[in-house]
């Protein structure tokens, strides 16, 4: 039997305190007052003392308000009518859609057990060449994209929505602008990609607890068609907005703060998501790109600097371009030495000389006199921040190595490179 408590001891915007009985940390109450029913969640207990964070926000809630405690955390439905549809933070539909109520899971879990995960074996290509060919995404990886705000990481999302080679693809939207929102949707729609896509959204207008959910949520759902052998790719953005969430119930908790006002269990809280990428043995995978802004391009701000200790690596998205120096994809030598025999020395042969152009354009700015070695250096980096960098590039890895050999070959000679003979003899243009 619900019990239902009728006298609220405190309210601080959207967090109220209530005195109840066998209540449990992560469970969902109802709270009634004069505007209607909101869902709201125990986020702290002490004794008999219960913090809850209300979805609706506090404003219209009265001490003399009722709240019902529904004995169980936030659920939502799995089932293959998730696919193509788009959902808030609380699993409600936002695009008119039927509500879906079987079949509930709870969200929150544990980890998986790391006995009961296998190696990071196969690459998930995408299109892209500073990807796929450069720092090659795997499946069960988990890796965040350093960004700046401004850059195009919403539109890096949406490619690698359309294009990745997975079975299904879930796209968590924290704190999202309206506008963003709604490119996702057009985009995804457009492209035909929206029928393999699940979308939970949070906006910026929306109450701030659902963007704490929208990780929950896509993560508890990927598991469960992970578990029915599905191999799928979980897109998060902004995860810098999750933590700034997080900030913002802390201090209205009162609660002593870390770093920069982030609570002290940042790392943790990042983590526990984290964690969530891994592959079955005998069934599907999770993996997870999520987006991490960083103010001031401060890769020391709290959430980047944590962020990294969990991960595998980043993605270093600047300038429009994913950097070849910023970004590592820890995992890549797992699958790399698999695609193509040439492919891991024309990946490390074509960096080594794009560090060399990048001296020489250094020369050059200070004015010092250019050798001919400097000039093919220039040529190279060119072609290589046009044709392979641009992000508007989009080609498989297979044409995107053969490029790479095209534009050795159109500014160096084979002996130039530092390439190997047998890998010269195979694959160097037979015309040049």
């Amino acid at each position: 039997m619900q019990k239902i408590y009728t006298k609220i001891d405190s309210i601080s915007g959207n967090v109220i305190s209530v005195k109840a009985e066998n209540v449990r940390n992560g469970d969902l109450a109802v709270v009634t007052s004069k505007h209607g029913e909101s869902l709201a969640n125990v986020i702290k207990l002490n004794g008999e003392n219960v913090t809850l964070q209300v979805f609706a926000g506090g404003r219209g809630v009265s001490t003399g308000d009722k709240v019902r405690f529904l004995g169980y955390p936030m659920r939502i439905s799995y089932t293959e009518d998730l696919m193509g549809r788009v959902f808030n933070g609380s699993g409600i539909p936002r695009d008119n859609g039927p509500t879906l109520d079987e079949n509930m899971i709870e969200i929150g879990g544990p980890s998986v057990n790391p006995a009961k995960r296998i190696i990071p074996r196969n690459m998930i290509r995408t299109g892209i060449p500073m990807i796929d060919v450069f720092n090659t995404l795997v499946e069960s990886q988990k890796l965040p994209i350093f960004s700046v705000s401004g850059e195009p990481y919403n539109e890096v999302l949406a490619r690698i929505a359309m294009q990745a080679e997975v079975d299904l693809i879930i796209l968590g939207g924290m704190g999202l602008k309206y506008d963003d929102y709604l490119f996702f949707k057009d985009t995804l729609e457009a492209s035909g990609a929206m029928s393999r896509t699940i979308f939970f959204v949070h906006t910026a207008s929306d109450p701030t607890v659902e963007c704490l959910l929208v990780p929950d949520i896509s993560l508890a759902v990927a598991e469960k068609f992970a578990l029915d052998g599905k191999k799928v790719l979980v897109l998060l953005t902004d995860m810098t907005n999750f933590a700034d969430a997080m900030k913002e119930i802390a201090i209205t908790m009162e609660q002593v703060p870390s770093n920069r006002g982030y609570p002290g269990d940042l790392y943790s809280s990042l983590a526990s998501r984290y964690e969530k990428a891994v592959d079955f043995e005998g069934a599907g995978s999770v993996t997870i790109l999520a987006v991490t802004t960083m103010p001031g391009d401060d890769v020391t701000h709290p959430v980047p600097d944590n962020t990294g200790y969990i991960t595998e690596g980043q993605y270093y998205l600047k300038n429009s371009r994913i950097e070849p120096f910023g970004s590592l994809s820890r995992l890549k030598q797992q699958v790399n030495k698999d695609t193509r025999d040439d492919h891991r020395a024309l990946m490390d042969g074509m960096i080594k000389l794009y560090a060399s152009f990048k001296e020489s354009v250094e020369k050059k700015s200070m004015g010092f006199q250019m050798s001919e070695w400097d000039d093919k250096l220039l040529k190279y980096g060119d072609l290589f921040e046009s044709k392979l960098m641009d992000l508007s590039v989009n080609i498989p890895l297979e044409e995107a190595l053969d490029l790479g050999w095209d534009i050795l070959s159109d500014c160096f000679d084979p002996k130039e490179t530092g390439m190997r003979s047998e890998l010269v003899l195979t694959y160097w243009p037979k015309d040049n």
